[in-house]
């Protein structure tokens, strides 16, 4: 007997939230006594660790010298590490400093 392709599709979604609901409690299911010291540690440090690295990478091609001389990359990163100090919020810092620099390149230095 062939499964209907929307059977089909549905099992899939299925299968997949399944998994995604079962990764998503694993932590609490597993560490319910509390988490080792090196997870705490991964905790404090990581977030830290991913903005140090996106500033790299998106600061690799930067030309100082060409075009507006690297200053929408200069506001920008200056607006993310005001407000990651000031909010400790590395999604908000993140965002903001997208949109800063895309109001700059599309806007402001033309």
């Amino acid at each position: 007997m062939k499964m209907s392709e929307n059977l089909y599709i549905f099992s899939i979604i299925a299968v997949i939230s399944l998994v995604t609901v079962v990764l998503r409690f694993a932590p609490f299911i597993v560490f319910r006594q509390g988490a080792p010291k090196a997870v705490l540690y991964l905790g404090r440090v990581l977030p830290q660790a991913i903005m140090a690295m996106l500033v790299v990478y998106c600061l690799r091609n930067t030309s100082f010298t060409d075009g507006s001389h690297a200053i929408p990359e200069i506001i920008s990163l200056a607006a993310v590490i005001v407000l990651h100090k000031l909010r400790h919020n590395t999604l908000l810092s993140i965002i903001a400093g997208t949109l800063i620099y895309m109001l700059c390149v599309q806007v402001i230095f033309v």
